[in-house]
């Protein structure tokens, strides 16, 4: 779906910036071509700035989104969810990066979140980037206390698993 949603602006490098920024934040575009995260307008000034344009690439950017029928449905409702992950060393939680070889395998998710629990370590969040909207995804898992070394290692040798980082 990203490479679709990115081949609709290949003409655009710009328009990409933007349309990876709103994929990336959880933005929505209102019915006014507005980027709004919730009921919060944010200034094209800023989604600009961000996205290392001019103001008036972010307005091209959400003219066309409005008047593709596709792409109008995935930005009218789009959210974001709230992270613990840059917060975990401020609330003195652990978080757990797995980046994976494939991310097409079932039961990433399951094999990783299940060793954790089998240790009684109490999971706060888990947040998966999907794989057709990054290039490389990654699995975040913070929890309560600090995962036994046996534990990352176990994490670590699991088939799927190609590096894991700790926060």
């Amino acid at each position: 779906m990203f490479d679709e949603i990115m081949a609709k602006f290949e003409d655009s490098p710009g328009q990409q910036a933007v349309i990876r920024l709103l994929l990336e934040r959880g933005f929505s575009v209102n019915e006014e071509g507005r980027v709004v995260s919730g009921g919060i307008e944010i200034p094209n000034t800023g989604i600009a700035r961000e996205a290392g344009v001019d103001r008036r690439v972010v307005n091209a950017t959400t003219d066309a989104i409005l008047d593709d029928e596709e792409l109008r449905r995935i930005f009218r409702n789009i959210s974001s969810v709230p992270s613990l992950l840059d917060l975990a060393p401020v609330l003195d939680l652990t978080a757990i990066t797995v980046s994976v070889r494939s991310a097409e395998e079932s039961g990433i998710v399951s094999t990783v979140t299940g060793a954790i629990a089998d240790r009684d370590i109490s999971i706060r969040q888990v947040l998966s980037e999907d794989p057709e909207f990054t290039d490389e995804p990654r699995l975040y898992v913070i929890t309560d206390e600090a995962l036994p070394g046996d534990l990352i290692n176990e994490i670590r040798a699991m088939p799927f698993v190609r590096t894991i980082e700790l926060a």
